[in-house]
């Protein structure tokens, strides 16, 4: 089946502006992804686990995001769709699998600005003395408006604010290299659970607990492949994007891990609210630790910003697709995806009401984690089932890397039953009720009947488009 049996108007309606992004702006969205997480959150693994079980539990979760990001990496370039994870699922596992997968990715990405827009709100009240829905209403209006003028615009934004969220980094870490002391590393005393160590004063359950936080570090670095539609050349761009975000954030996470608990010492780190403040303020930098407590909402921004713009790509690719209901990829004039924008801004400002942020962090880190598993079983599944596929890169060692990507992923989903049961359950009964809304109406509902056909909606040109709207004589799918 070709792309003729699909209603040519309909497609016309759904086109995103390619050749808008580079590798550079592909690597600084991954980094905006992320860096919200390296200024609070994953400092709370120390007190689970100790400095040197937490510094385990961190290690484990690079190796996994490594190895994922170099089988996303292969996939990308293969299969350059705005759907990523649920693109590369669909082609590997058919409709229900590719859905399945796109729907752990939305969970994670419609809670997570939800999560993160409360953490803004307590920043500003630190600053501004204001907090509550009407300062996430202003957040999600903003920023939702400027993706709205199209990605160029959107992303050269998010490239400045990401840069001031990593000059507070690399400005903190200078600070504290001369306070920096081994010993204050070890400062919290074993207890007696079975493993305890000065290394690991909680024991093998701390490394355990505390993996979830070790994903924060690099939690939706995933989704630069989201952008694939409207990158320059997605065969050279998606590989260097993707992998060059994930080494730079290898980087910041050493950074913060092992010099803030090493000037102010693990116990301190451990409790901090605003980790990279509180060890300035204890090194004596009094002035740069303010400067770096109006930085920090910067990087609080970037991750809000740039998720904005994943669940948008992915929503628009679900719903062209048919799995999620057909207008939400309605494009503007700018090619943007509006309605894919707003309906779930709308949902997570909703949500955002409750003020349970970490619960929601939590369910996103779940969703997650079952995304990275069904990803990396996607790369396995087409290393073997489609050999042949154009591989413009390969992911170096291939499916043991994707392998190593699959276990580490499973761990990670018990590793958040054991700090958080509740965000556990709840993720479940999400992802319970969105398989039963495709399994009962979706699936019957697709545009496209074969992985082939869909990726041929993909490839096809704006222009290619434009000029056969009038004429849809072959027409199959309406809006």
């Amino acid at each position: 089946m070709t792309q003729s049996s699909i209603d040519q108007a309909y497609l016309a309606k759904r086109q995103l502006r390619k050749g808008t992004a580079g590798w550079i702006l592909l690597a600084g969205l991954g980094v905006s992804y992320v860096i919200s997480g390296d200024f609070a959150g994953w400092n709370f693994g120390i007190a689970e686990a100790g400095w040197g079980g937490f510094a385990i539990a961190a290690c484990l979760m690079a190796l996994m995001y490594l190895a994922l990001v170099l089988s996303l990496a292969e996939m990308s370039a293969a299969i350059p769709a705005a759907g990523g994870g649920y693109s590369f699922a669909r082609q590997a596992m058919g409709p229900a699998g590719g859905y399945l997968t796109g729907l752990a990715v939305l969970i994670e990405y419609a809670l997570a600005p939800a999560a993160i827009v409360i953490f803004i709100g307590a920043a500003v009240e630190s600053l501004l003395g204001i907090n509550g829905p009407l300062v996430y209403l202003i957040f999600y209006a903003v920023f939702i408006g400027i993706h709205l003028t199209g990605v160029g615009e959107a992303l050269k934004v998010m490239m400045v604010i990401s840069g001031l969220a990593v000059f507070a980094i690399l400005a903190t870490a200078v600070a504290l290299i001369g306070s920096f002391d081994a010993a204050n590393l070890f400062d919290i005393a074993p207890t007696d659970a079975a493993g305890a160590s000065t290394f690991m004063p909680f024991g093998w359950y701390g490394v355990w607990a505390a993996l979830p936080f070790g994903m924060w570090l690099f939690l939706a670095v995933e989704g630069v492949p989201l952008a694939a539609e409207e990158a320059k050349d997605p065969a050279r761009d998606m590989p260097k994007g993707i992998i060059a975000a994930m080494l730079f954030l290898l980087f910041t996470a050493l950074l913060v891990v092992v010099l803030l608990a090493g000037a102010a010492g693990a116990e301190m780190i451990g409790q901090s609210g605003v980790p990279l403040v509180d060890a300035l303020n204890a090194a004596g930098n009094p002035t740069l630790a303010t400067l770096v407590n109006v930085l920090g909402l910067a990087g609080l921004i970037a991750s809000f910003f740039s998720i904005i713009y994943g669940y948008s790509r992915l929503v628009f690719a679900l719903s062209r697709a048919g799995y999620l209901p057909k207008r939400l990829s309605l494009t503007s004039g700018r090619k943007v995806p509006y309605l894919a924008l707003i309906v779930p801004g709308i949902f997570g400002f909703l949500v955002s009401l409750s003020g349970e942020g970490d619960l929601m962090l939590g369910m996103a880190v779940v969703g997650a984690t079952i995304s990275y598993a069904l990803m990396a079983l996607s790369h396995i599944m087409l290393r073997v089932k489609q050999p042949d596929l154009p591989r413009p890169y390969k992911t170096p060692g291939g499916v043991v890397t994707s392998g190593i990507a699959l276990v580490l992923s499973l761990v990670a989903l018990t590793g958040v039953y054991a700090f958080d049961p509740r965000a556990f359950n709840y993720t479940l009964v999400l992802f319970i009720a969105g398989a039963a809304y495709f399994f009962l109406y979706s699936k019957n509902n697709l545009v496209a009947k074969t992985a082939e056909e869909e990726f041929a909606l993909v490839v096809a040109s704006p222009e290619e488009l434009d000029d056969n709207d009038v004429a849809p004589a072959a027409a199959t799918t309406k809006l």
